[in-house]
């Protein structure tokens, strides 16, 4: 009877310990998703009426939608973006919780009677007088080593700042997941030791670019963000992870962009 007692007992806290440990396993899988507008532009007076609409319309509609933080993003004066790319670019980063916020985002701004108000010249804007001369949709998986988007603790005035967007292509699929592996056993730990706040890494599920993984790291300034990857190129850790055979040549092209925050975004 005793033993019978001791049994169920046993399986009781079995049970408990499973309900504890099983959502918080849940968690740990379960994957986000980013969106990253790109908008090109063709003058100033464009960038006027985008800001504007960004600003006044999209964000505090996105705010209303449960989208907390949204990032804006302008190439910076010493972007290697700027040098192949002689429209103007704005970037779009918005955090998001599912795939079904993706594909419902429309259809929920399309119900927000707040946000066609102050957006109507955005939507309604004419073949003649675009806001825009295109722009692109990157949807993006975060990685299980960083699932999630962090808001740096960043004190320096805004224009100084360094918001260092990242593309890492593949010439195969297979080498893309290798360099997604390579992240989430190791190299995300990395610059998380040594201080690069990360605002997001994630694999590339549809864009122009593909097979790609993208993510962004951030600085107060120029300066601190070339300490920071001097750092990281001398670290004993990284030089014997890029040097294991098992990670060998599953980069092929790598694009950098450096960017500043506009003075409305959350980041």
């Amino acid at each position: 009877m005793n033993f019978k007692k001791m049994n169920l007992f046993a399986l009781c806290l079995l049970v408990l310990w499973g309900l504890n440990v099983l959502p918080a396993y849940s968690q740990a899988k379960k994957a986000s998703y980013h969106l990253l507008k790109v908008y090109h532009l063709e003058d100033e007076s464009q960038e006027a009426g985008l800001d504007k609409y960004l600003e006044q319309a999209y964000l505090p509609a996105l705010h209303r939608a449960g989208v907390k933080n949204v990032g804006v993003f302008k190439p910076a004066e010493n972007s290697p973006a700027n040098a192949s790319d002689t429209t103007q670019l704005v970037y779009v980063f918005i955090p998001l919780t599912s795939q079904s916020q993706f594909f419902n985002l429309d259809e929920t701004l399309a119900k927000d009677k707040q946000y066609l108000a102050a957006g109507k010249e955005y939507i309604n804007a004419t073949q003649d007088k675009p806001l825009y001369s295109r722009f692109e949709n990157i949807l993006i998986e975060g990685f299980t080593g960083m699932p999630g988007t962090s808001v740096p603790k960043l004190k320096g005035p805004k224009k100084d700042r360094i918001y260092e967007l990242r593309s890492y292509e593949s010439a195969s699929e297979k080498l893309h997941l290798n360099k997604v592996d390579m992240f989430n056993n190791g190299e995300v730990e990395i610059f998380d030791n040594l201080g690069f706040n990360a605002v997001f890494y994630g694999r590339v599920l549809a864009g122009s670019k593909m097979p790609n993984l993208m993510y962004m790291t951030t600085f107060e300034n120029k300066e601190e963000r070339d300490k920071h990857w001097k750092a990281f190129s001398a670290d004993p850790t990284w030089k014997k992870m890029s040097s294991d055979p098992k990670y060998a040549k599953n980069v092929s092209k790598n694009d950098t962009y450096f960017l500043y925050p506009t003075d409305y975004s959350d980041f």
